[in-house]
């Protein structure tokens, strides 16, 4: 029976108590602490081992049995009903002491009150991101005609943006049609369209090690084994490389262009060339994502460059430089691909966001826009230079100096537990990004990532303060 293990973790965001405790309850059912015909505690246990009354734990217990999700048994107690509800990716325990996993950080982020600190967070700060010119455009689409406010979007996307995309892919050195350019509601969503197409359950994708996290939660949601290669500053360990491809056979290799997430690491072009020709020796397909393309100074090389988009997809979205509810992406790929991930498309979105298109392309042409990330590459350039020096101060190292983008990514003293750190920190309201969420083989123990433009003075405070606590 399951008592001590049961306690509050669900802050009272307005909901009442018995709220709390229905949803400490739903989340240790959905994470499996409490599997099916588990006996609940009983109504004295549960009052006082969360701190409430008798009568809101029988309200509770009450409301659950009318949702299906326990049942009540006279004599007995309360149960977990046979029926229990799926295991979701997403909850797979309780906010605070869910393990540490790819999708804790996002969890953390996302979910954090408005006073919570984030440096483990992957995006920009609001007062960063060119505001005016989003509320600029946004009062322009209200003089739009109604087309753009009422109708669906075409299978490809809004025609002038993927223009626009196309010269701007130019740009870095990729040749890209418009009519290769397939418009997505996020890069995220451009992955997932991408696996829909190659990928069965069961089929192996290499990434590096380490890697930005939602890459590995979304091929766990796609059911594939995901095999981690050795990340340099240059790029992947080309001898690991072959050697995976070569025992794994994977039908994919999914990797950020130019800045390297989490590492800020920039590809060399001779580790371009030998990745490319070890993925024609394999028959691997290529996925470059290019999210951080506006934070460069100097463009970095692109497989999808190199490659001509024969056997690299390029991906990439708006949401670090622009703004992340603005959700438009896209995906650059071959003709032969084309038609049928707008097939995908139409079956999984139908039209797609016309009006974040919109949005984006007025934003991406406004004079604002070009000047803001000049304004923004010089800007994070001070922030890591400042972060770092702070960093080194409280016994951190950071793995290298990025030449661009907001991240630094940081060994801790010897023996110290990166997610020892970022429990500890959590409790006050700091959200880390502790190394193993990025690490397939969970070879990153002692490395933490950190968003230079979410490090305010407090965040080294609460890190030092978190680093104490650690080595006892």
């Amino acid at each position: 029976m399951i008592t001590d293990a049961i306690r509050m973790t669900i802050p009272d965001r307005g909901g009442g108590r018995v709220a709390m405790v229905m949803e400490t309850i739903r989340q240790r059912v959905a994470g499996r602490a409490l599997t099916a015909g588990a006996r609940l505690p009983s109504i004295r246990q549960m009052a006082r081992t969360a701190g409430v009354s008798p009568s809101t734990v029988v309200e509770a217990y009450e409301r659950l049995v009318a949702e299906g999700l326990i049942g009540a048994r006279p004599g007995s107690g309360f149960y977990v009903a046979a029926q229990a509800a799926p295991l979701e990716l997403a909850r797979v325990g309780p906010l605070r002491d869910r393990a540490i996993d790819p999708l804790w950080v996002s969890r953390q982020s996302l979910e954090a009150g408005a006073t919570a600190l984030k440096p483990g967070c992957g995006w920009l700060p609001p007062s960063w991101l060119p505001q005016e010119a989003v509320r600029r455009a946004l009062r322009g689409l209200a003089r739009a005609d109604e087309a753009v406010l009422a109708d669906y979007a075409t299978p490809l996307g809004l025609a002038p943006l993927r223009q626009l995309i196309a010269r701007r892919l130019a740009d870095k050195g990729v040749e890209a049609a418009p009519e290769r350019i397939v418009l997505t509601e996020s890069g995220t969503q451009a992955i997932d369209l991408i696996c829909r197409l190659v990928l069965e359950p069961g089929d192996t994708v290499v990434v590096d090690d380490p890697c930005y996290f939602n890459f590995q939660a979304l091929l766990r949601a796609h059911r594939v084994t995901v095999v981690g290669v050795a990340h340099t500053p240059s790029g992947p360990d080309i001898a690991a490389f072959a050697a995976a491809l070569a025992a794994h056979r994977p039908k994919l290799y999914i990797t950020n262009a130019a800045i390297h997430n989490p590492t800020g690491a920039t590809l060399s072009a001779a580790t371009a060339h030998r990745v490319l020709k070890l993925a024609e020796d394999f028959s691997v397909t290529v996925v470059e994502d290019d999210i951080f393309a506006d934070f460069e100074h100097r463009p970095a090389p692109r497989l999808a460059a190199f490659d001509g988009l024969e056997r690299v997809i390029q991906i990439g979205s708006f949401s670090k430089t622009l703004s992340a509810s603005a959700r438009c992406g896209f995906i650059a790929a071959r003709g032969d691909w084309v038609e049928r991930l707008v097939d995908l498309k139409i079956a999984t979105t139908f039209g797609g966001g016309r009006l974040d298109a919109a949005l984006v392309l007025r934003v991406l042409t406004d004079s604002v826009y070009r000047k803001h990330c000049e304004t923004l590459r010089t800007r994070l350039a001070r922030a890591r230079a400042e972060a770092g020096t702070r960093l080194k101060r409280i016994g951190l190292k950071p793995w290298l100096e990025p030449q661009a983008g907001m991240f630094l990514w940081c060994a801790l003293p010897q023996g110290v537990d990166a997610a020892d750190v970022a429990r500890r920190a959590l409790e006050h309201e700091v959200v880390l990004a502790p190394g193993n969420v990025f690490s397939v083989s969970q070879s990153a123990t002692g490395f933490l990532r950190f968003n230079v433009a979410q490090c305010p003075e407090p965040v080294f405070a609460a890190l030092d303060r978190a680093l104490r606590e650690a080595r006892g």
